[in-house]
């Protein structure tokens, strides 16, 4: 008998023995590569297989329909299988694995449509920026539990160099979330969100505020392009008149224009009121009035794009390239500061959710509210909403 002869009984003979298979399928292993064969169902469909021992067990794997691959193919495959088998690795539990945990990229995308319908426009715009140039790619190739504590810090700091120390924690944060989800989810174990503990880049403290005489430099640039620009002129003169957040006045529908006051219904705290000084409802008055669900603004562009651009032009004509728009923000209350206000009004005025400062606005009442949108806007406005018309 030949060697050839007897490799092929002894294939005869594996075929014959594989647990489970008597009277339903059978199995031809190869008398070449050990452990490679093909499995025949009682269907007629072959697949080429895999049996090798893994963690003291003899597994079955199954490598593909052969009616798709070559054998050829199909041994390449099992070559490959037997080395990382070799090197300790276990490809039938990856195999489960993967069919019971998403890789990263399929649950970005599963996240998505989930918490999206959830969040603000504004917040949704932000995001799907951050998912197109940071998120889509951060961890391609990897299931969600591949990803340790030392990825997200490595994550962290390479998006940091590459695109500053706001971008990388604001990415981070998304990421936060979403693997929090996956915990909630039962994708993940308890307390295994690997950017929780990841520490975040520190904030540059920037206190900006504007002088009297960058304040009337404002106005004269504003007064330039009042007659062009209508829309713009109006929310930067509200911005700075009322202390207001850019979306906050963006998003404002004119049913939240009732009198003296804008009764927001959504804003980053919540619903809330913002009292307006005799400046501000003037410049509102200038606007055309339209109907109660429809917002007091709206271009042809994208809203924060026109403004931001706007602002961009604004600033230099009027020689404060250092400020930004929120500043404007911090301006409004710096005033309110130096008018010795105190710290609960000008939280409240602004519209802050502090829970250690909330109890200490209950003695306010809104008279005292109005009187003083009242101050601060007349002190503003005197600066920036009515300049006179320049001469050309």
């Amino acid at each position: 008998m030949t060697s050839y002869d007897l490799q092929r009984i002894l294939a005869e003979e594996l075929a014959r023995i594989v647990p489970g298979d008597a009277g339903k399928r059978r199995t031809k292993f190869d008398y070449v590569l050990p452990g490679f064969g093909e499995r025949i169902h009682p269907s007629g469909k072959k697949s080429f297989v895999l049996q090798r021992t893994m963690g003291g067990k003899q597994r079955l794997i199954t490598i593909g329909d052969a009616a798709i691959l070559t054998e050829r193919i199909a041994k390449d495959v099992a070559r490959r299988l037997i080395l990382r088998i070799e090197l300790g690795q276990n490809p039938a539990e990856e195999k489960q694995r993967g069919k019971k945990t998403p890789t990263y990229v399929s649950f970005l995308r599963h996240y998505w449509e989930v918490a999206a319908p959830t969040w603000k426009p504004s917040t949704l715009e932000i995001h799907d920026i951050y998912r197109r140039t940071h998120l889509e790619h951060a961890f391609a190739g990897k299931f969600i539990d591949e990803i340790g504590h030392a990825d997200a810090v490595r994550w962290h700091a390479s998006l940091t160099r590459s695109a500053g120390p706001g971008a990388a924690n604001r990415a981070m944060e998304i990421l936060k979330a979403m693997f929090g989800k996956a915990e909630a989810w039962g994708y993940l174990p308890e307390h295994s969100n690997p950017f929780r503990g990841v520490k975040r880049n520190r904030g540059r403290k920037i206190e900006r505020f504007l002088s009297e005489n960058e304040m009337a430099r404002l106005g004269y640039a504003l007064a330039r392009h009042r007659a062009a620009k209508p829309n713009e002129v109006a929310v930067i003169s509200l911005l700075a008149l009322t202390g207001c957040r850019r979306g906050e006045i963006l998003n404002l529908t004119w049913g939240e224009v009732q009198g003296r006051k804008l009764k927001l219904t959504d804003s980053k705290t919540g619903p809330r009121v913002v009292w307006l000084g005799k400046e501000a409802r003037a410049v509102i008055d200038r606007l055309p009035r339209k109907r109660p669900h429809e917002c007091v603004f709206q271009f042809d562009v994208l809203p924060v794009s026109a403004i931001e651009w706007f602002w961009r032009m604004l600033r230099v004509e009027a020689g404060i390239e250092d400020v930004r728009l929120h500043d404007l923000r911090h301006n409004f209350a710096s005033l309110a500061a130096r008018s010795s206000e105190t710290l609960p009004m000008i939280g409240r005025l602004l519209g802050h959710n502090n829970s250690s400062t909330t109890a200490r606005y209950a003695h306010l009442d809104d008279g005292h509210l109005l009187l003083m949108s009242d101050l601060i806007g007349s002190e503003i406005g005197r600066k920036i909403a009515f300049q006179p018309q320049s001469r050309q």
